[in-house]
């Protein structure tokens, strides 16, 4: 919501209309034409009335309403309210398109659609406004250009499983533990001990098992516990399918970018391990990143896809990450390209500390067009350098996934062990 300044300006017409009137007013005086001179008089009344108007306060009210669109589309309502005639209207749609509109001062509303190459958020409308009154005599300056920010959530990829740590620490969940609790599979045939419970004894292994009058064998079960997930977030790249596009930020032409990519597997991986019962925390890794501490249940899932959706590139200081603190026992989800070593680093100290680290790859498919013999050549040294840190990551016993359609299967894979 926005206000214009109350202080008007004589427009083109109010400029036209007070020369007209002096100029038919000076020939009617030296001519001796009275019927000229009267014609100016409507005139001059006309911009005497504008001067009038043009001391009262004309405010303009701005106010965005978002509302459901199309798939790959935004829309959002713009309604204005001004005590001028009209409203001039300059939109910024989507950083691309620049339209000028005069819509009606009161109650006046459009709608401003734009089309949506990516998640993450995103400027959906930009617009100024100033009220014009008397057919565009009294011209008032331009408010502020207010800005409608919209948070899109990226495709959703559903997953069945996802690798949990080595040692499981909570006491609710739906993985098989490693301690005798309850819920779980048989575990041992055990003799019977303070705060065993009666209904656990086992009469056939007793009768079959004890070695003296009195004693009671119990059947003990494995305990279900839940997984501590963590998903870290490497936002200082945002690298698209077009290699030609590295750099000039020209999103529109880039494709699928790896924030796109990084969003997506985010959202999967936290959807697939709440659905599990499991905690999950989310950290961004650079300063000033956005965190959520760990947690389960379906509030919390909503709370991570809405923050999920509103993380965007990092700024120019996002060559320096952070090294979130994180529970003990957990597994680590690490999304970043890796074009550069401290990713892998913040990985690698994770896993020396006794997590279970998953390096996640969420570079996009590359498409080589329009790129000069000299860049395909430094396009390789680069790749062959990344190759050499996955490398790294694998020795040092961190699961490395490449993000694509096939990623269910390859996390499936890596379910199944624990090291």
């Amino acid at each position: 919501m926005t206000e214009a300044s109350p202080h008007g300006r004589a427009g083109p017409a109010f400029v036209i209309a007070i020369g007209a009137a002096v100029v038919l007013g000076a020939v009617g005086l030296f001519a001796s034409r009275p019927d000229i001179a009267a014609m100016g008089l409507p005139l001059a009344t006309w911009s005497a009335l504008m001067i009038r108007q043009a001391r009262r306060r004309a405010d303009v009210v701005m106010t965005f309403n978002p509302m459901p669109g199309g798939e790959g589309e935004v829309r959002t309502a713009i309604e204005v309210d001004s005590a001028a005639d009209a409203v001039e209207l300059v939109l910024v749609q989507a950083q691309r398109r620049t339209r000028r509109l005069i819509v009606p001062a009161s109650g006046g509303s459009i709608i401003a659609r734009s089309r949506v190459l990516h998640s993450g958020p995103i400027l959906a409308v930009q617009a100024a406004a100033r009220g014009v009154s008397g057919d565009g005599a009294l011209l008032f300056p331009a408010s502020r250009p207010t800005v409608a920010a919209r948070s899109i959530a990226p495709p959703r990829q559903g997953l069945d499983v996802v690798p949990v740590p080595r040692t499981l620490t909570g006491l609710h969940g739906a993985h098989e533990g490693r301690r005798p609790g309850q819920g779980g599979d048989f575990r041992d045939i055990h003799p019977f001990a303070p705060g065993d419970e009666l209904r656990r004894v086992d009469w056939r292994a007793t009768a079959r098992l004890a070695r003296r009058p009195g004693d009671l064998l119990v059947r003990r079960t494995t305990a279900l516990s839940e997984a501590s997930v963590v998903i870290a977030m490497d936002t200082a790249e945002d690298l698209g399918t077009v290699v030609a596009s590295w750099g000039t930020g020209d999103f529109e032409r880039s494709g699928v970018t790896s924030l796109d990519r990084a969003r997506q597997a985010a959202g999967a991986i936290a959807a697939a391990a709440i659905g599990e019962g499991d905690r999950v925390a989310l950290h961004v890794l650079v300063y000033g990143g956005r965190s959520l501490r760990s947690g389960g249940g379906a509030r919390h899932l909503a709370r991570l896809e809405t923050t999920i959706a509103a993380i965007g590139q990092a700024g120019e200081d996002a060559r320096f990450r952070r090294t979130p603190h994180v529970a003990h026992g957990s597994v680590i989800y690490v999304l970043s390209t890796f074009f550069e070593g401290a990713a892998a680093q913040t990985a690698m100290m994770w896993r020396a500390g006794g997590h279970r680290v998953v390096a996640v790859d969420v570079l996009p498919d590359l498409d080589l067009a329009r790129l000069t013999k000299t860049q395909l050549i430094a396009l390789r040294v680069v790749l062959a350098e990344r190759e050499n840190i996955f490398g790294d990551l694998r020795g040092a016993g961190v699961d490395v996934i490449l993000w694509s359609d096939e990623a269910a299967a390859e996390l499936r894979a890596a379910a199944r062990s624990r090291r």
